[in-house]
This record gives C-alpha cells, structure tokens and sequence, in this order.
C-alpha cells in the first residue's frame, strides 16, 4: 500500500517553533535517512490519516517535499510519532527514509481469515496471542498484511509462524514456535470458581503477620535521590 503525502520544509527547530506550528494548523515532522535529517512541517489530520490507516504499519509514502517554488520526492516509512496524552492529537512526526533497493526490516499485522473455526462451534475458543509479525524484505515487497486461515482449527490445535505462508522475498524474524492463534476448551463456571477457591486457599491470608527479618529483607534499598526532568518536547 502506498500513500502520497505533501509537506513543507523548514529551516528553523526548537520549542519556540513547534509551538507556532502548532498555533498555525501544522505540526512538526523530521526525515530522517543517509545520515541526515530534514526539517519538515505537516497538516496533523494528514499524520493522523497515515498513522491510523495500514500506512502507519507497512505502507510506503510518497513524500512530496515543497521548498518555496522547488518540490523533490522522497520515499519514506512512518518511523514514530509522539501524541498529546490528554488530547489525543499528533504532535510530531519522526519518516524514514527508504532505498528501495535495499531490505528493510518492519513489523506487519496478521489477519485472521476464514469461516468461524470448528473447535468454536463445538464450543471452545479462539485466541490470537501474535498479532504482528516482524518480517525483512525489499519496501516493494512488504504486504499490507498477512492472512491466517483458521477455519479448520479444532479444540487444542494452533497455527504456529512457521505454518503461516508468507509472500515470496519476504523472511520473517520471528521465532518459528511462536503461536499465532489457537482454539482452547471453554473453562466452566464451576471449575473456574474451584480454581479461584484453591488458588485463594493456597495463598497467604490477608493481613498475615510476616517475620520481621524477611520484612526487612523485602524493603527496597532506597536509591539515590534523583530528580527525573520532565521529557522535553520533541524537536
């Protein structure tokens, strides 16, 4: 998948000028690639579009580069970005540049397909404890996704990566045991409460006295006294 985007650039960096960007509609962004960096401003729904699509996870971007009356093109990948934790909205935007003839290494998510699996209709569940892959290829070649099919699963049977077809030119890095997706037996009501009752048995009693000497063998060794500075805004 491919998007295009268009951005302007920018000579000056720092607090002051994030600010103003962001009092004037835009946010700051940084290209990064071949050792350099390139100052950049963006429209924040456009960021917000890239990283909430399948472009924030696989997709190449076509970076339109305006600089006064001169435009360049670059392609790039979304490397990171920083959001305002109470707002929500995109503060900045850290692209990579990619060579598209050289691998590069990403991660991309698993989609499961197929009709519901036969260990679910005779009551079990399914469970997807891997949801993205971490995969090498060349920018051309990396998918937007990749398919699992797990109809055919029943109760105890998975599909691990190394089962998972994978598109040709692309290597994954993943542990081949990891599992992908697997079907287990529902768990009754009466055996979770029976496991719940002898977990709590088995445990130690609220408000049971412990020895004073593994009380303090337990304390924390106070560390040095620090103060943590507050994160600086991302230039």
């Amino acid at each position: 998948m491919k998007f295009e985007i268009e951005v302007q650039k920018r000579e000056q960096a720092g607090k002051g000028v994030a600010r103003q960007l962001r009092r004037d509609g835009k946010i700051p962004a940084v290209l990064y690639g071949n050792g350099q960096s390139l100052l950049l401003s963006m429209d924040p729904k456009v960021a917000r579009h890239i990283i909430l699509s399948q472009a924030g996870h696989t997709g190449l971007l076509t970076v339109r580069i305006a600089d006064g009356a001169h435009q360049e093109e670059r392609v790039a990948v979304l490397q990171a970005h920083q959001v305002d934790p109470i707002t929500g909205a995109v503060l900045h935007v850290d692209l990579f540049e990619v060579s598209m003839d050289k691998s590069l290494r990403v991660k991309v998510p698993v989609t499961i397909i197929g009709a519901t699996p036969i260990g679910v209709k005779e009551g079990g569940s399914l469970h997807q404890p891997l949801r993205e892959l971490h995969i090498e290829c060349l920018p051309a070649q990396i998918p937007d996704h990749v398919e699992v099919d797990a109809e055919s699963l029943q109760i105890g049977q998975g599909i691990r990566v190394q089962d998972v077809t994978i598109p040709s030119g692309v290597k994954v890095l993943d542990d081949g045991n990891l599992m992908v997706a697997h079907v287990t037996a529902k768990i009754s009501e009466a055996k979770l409460e029976a496991l719940l009752t002898r977990t709590t048995e088995e445990g130690q009693p609220e408000g049971a006295a412990v020895p004073a000497e593994k009380a303090k063998a337990e304390e924390p060794t106070p560390a040095a006294a620090t103060e943590s500075k507050p994160k600086e805004e991302k230039k």
